[in-house]
């Protein structure tokens, strides 16, 4: 698709507004909380340009004066902002509570190393913008042009509106069916079973959530097959060659699940690891090109018409956000060693994860970027440097921790900056006021983190680490410091497994992409199924056949719009749930705790999930 500006008309040009600013914030603050919820649950987040921009249309509607196409491209920068920030806190400040390093999620410390990583993100992101976004006609962007096709047609006169109603009916199922299941307790939220034959345990299982099933909805069949392919190899494969556990004590499925915390996902890390190695492998030309444009600023200015924030803004505010990463790891350690040697490695991950992000955010979009990879990747290289210099105990471990989140704050920030320019660049937005957009959602975004990260830990039972909200990077990112602390032990033969599976799966992908094949064995997909609880990738996978089933039989000028109302619905269905998640937490805060004496009934659950199922098939079935 052409990258060129689309005219707009003259007059029309309102882009930042004080209704802009204003509703930007709200959502940036909306989506950072309810993506906190659908990390630490689902163990990963989707995007929230497409949904932040059908919202800012709608809402752009109701006012005297209509919204332009610029001023809506600006709101879902901000909250989009809002969001990918809340992927890189969740994925990693609660192993520092999981580990028992923090009683509680501290709050400033929390708030400034959301700020200062989602920052850095953005300003490492904006010397490459040339060489991602307007000189690189191999990159599709796939969600940076949808959000813009949504964008034009929204904006357009006569716009089509079942958009907006598919994005609110989902809002009220996710919503509704979080109330039910969360306040009154009516269904459970996991229907599994194991079983002990021989000597070995057998699991299968999933949660009842529509959250996940508008997950795969989202992510489609290949990458949602995927998912489930990693989560069979671990769970039906995985625990079954290990036999029983040391400590049989406990039920059956409490076994299971020690098996795989304990063991298996070690080898979807060994996996995670080749994945983020075979990232930057690819990415190494762009980030030449990178380099050269920082080197070479003033030139790069002059030739390009849109303009993007001074050069020595930019060189200020990094200097600023590495001194605040600097103070925050010092106040972690206590040791000035650690201190600098954290520091220099954190510069030295962020530059490299800012170009593979914004590259794998340009072939497969921002819901698909491999982000826990490439913070697994800083995890193992920190530590490893620390062992080198014959540095353990709790010291380094939160230094491991504070390198993972900066790191993880900046790949995710970067990666929608650079969808968020793609999308200006399509619809005609000017670069440098999304980036200061940019800056103000995530500003914004990051004083929200620690409350919420609170109030879902202290008013969700079993806090953040138990069954309804597994956290499971956060908890692998803890067991990986824990081990080059030497507090703990990694299970390196599981992870050199890992790293054997991910090397085939890579030579496997390679084949299928030589022969043409649409179905590809994507790697990281596969190793975040391995590590994920199975339970979520069985509904995960329940989506995907329902994407792909709203299609198979549709002429191909029908398939975008079916899987565009999809996805909106879907989009509408975890932003529901989530923030549904986060006000039943606000409501234990109170006190209210809700039907905590019912016990729901298996089959009401079961029933309550085909529900579910058949919602989802009739809101992605073609209009007849």
């Amino acid at each position: 698709m052409d990258a060129s500006p689309s005219p707009i008309p003259p007059g029309d040009t309102r882009e930042l507004t004080l209704r802009v600013v204003i509703f930007g914030i709200l959502l940036s603050i909306v989506m950072g909380a309810a993506n906190v919820y659908v990390g630490l649950k689902a163990g990963m987040t989707v995007s929230a340009s497409i949904p932040a921009a059908v919202m800012a249309m709608l809402v752009f509607r109701m006012l005297p004066r209509r919204g332009t196409i610029l001023e809506a491209n600006q709101v879902q920068t901000a909250a989009s902002a809002g969001e990918s920030l809340a992927a890189g806190i969740i994925f990693t400040m609660p192993a520092l509570v999981m580990m028992g390093v923090w009683t509680d999620f501290d709050y400033w410390t929390v708030t400034a190393v959301s700020f200062a990583g989602g920052l850095l993100g953005i300003l490492l992101m904006i010397p490459m913008r040339k060489v991602f976004v307007v000189d690189n006609d191999e990159l599709a962007y796939p969600e940076g042009v949808a959000c813009a096709k949504v964008l034009e047609a929204g904006t357009a006169e006569g716009g089509d509106s079942s958009g907006a109603r598919a994005l609110l009916i989902g809002g009220l199922l996710g919503a509704v069916f979080k109330f039910v299941q969360g306040f009154l307790n009516l269904f459970s939220h996991t229907l599994e079973v194991a079983a002990e034959r021989a000597g070995r345990i057998f699991y299968v299982g999933g949660d009842v959530s529509p959250m996940l099933v508008a997950v795969g909805v989202i992510v489609r069949l290949n990458v949602a097959v995927l998912i489930f392919i990693g989560g069979a190899l671990a769970w039906l494969i995985g625990i079954p060659l290990l036999g029983l556990p040391e400590d049989t004590s406990g039920s059956v499925v409490d076994q299971a699940w020690g098996l795989w915390s304990s063991r298996v996902r070690y080898v979807g890390v060994g996996a995670m690891v080749v994945g983020g190695m075979s990232s930057i492998v690819a990415v190494r030309h762009g980030l030449v090109r990178a380099v050269a444009e920082l080197t070479g600023r003033g030139k790069a200015d002059s030739n390009d018409g849109q303009r993007d924030l001074p050069s020595g803004v930019i060189v200020v505010l990094s200097i600023l956000c590495v001194g605040a990463v600097f103070a925050i790891y010092y106040k972690f350690t206590g040791r000035m060693d650690i201190t600098i040697l954290s520091t220099v490695v954190m510069l030295i991950m962020s530059f490299f994860f800012t170009a593979v992000a914004s590259y794998i955010v340009g072939l497969v979009g921002n819901s698909n970027s491999p982000v826990s990879g490439m913070t697994i990747t800083a995890v193992l290289f920190t530590g490893l440097m620390l062992s080198l210099f014959d540095m353990q105990g709790a010291e380094v471990m939160v230094a491991i921790i504070g390198v993972a989140a900066v790191v993880c704050c900046v790949a995710c920030t970067a990666g929608d900056v650079c969808n968020d320019l793609k999308t200006g660049s399509i619809v005609g937005a000017a670069p440098h006021r999304q980036q200061m957009m940019q800056v103000l959602g995530a500003g914004v975004a990051a004083f929200i983190m620690a409350p919420v990260l609170t109030l879902l830990h202290e008013n969700t039972e079993g806090g953040i680490g138990g069954r309804l909200l597994p956290a499971p990077q956060a908890g692998l990112f803890k067991s990986l410091a824990e081990g080059f602390a030497g507090v703990g032990t990694l299970p390196w033969d599981l992870i050199q497994i890992g790293a054997c599976v991910g090397i085939v799966i890579l030579i496997l992908d390679g084949i299928l992409k030589a022969k043409g094949s649409e179905f590809r064995l994507h790697l990281m997909p596969v190793a975040v199924g391995m590590y994920l609880p199975f339970g979520l990738a069985s509904p995960i996978l329940l989506g995907g056949i329902i994407a792909h089933l709203a299609t198979r039989r549709v002429d191909k000028s029908e398939h975008d719009s079916i899987l565009h109302r999809g996805v909106l619905f879907s989009s509408g269905v975890i932003a529901g749930e989530a923030l549904m998640g986060v006000g039943l937490a606000i409501l234990g805060a109170l006190n209210f705790k809700g039907l905590v004496d019912v016990h729901p009934i298996t089959w009401v659950t079961a029933v309550a999930a085909l529900l579910v199922l058949w919602l989802f098939r009739a809101m992605t079935r073609p209009k007849s």
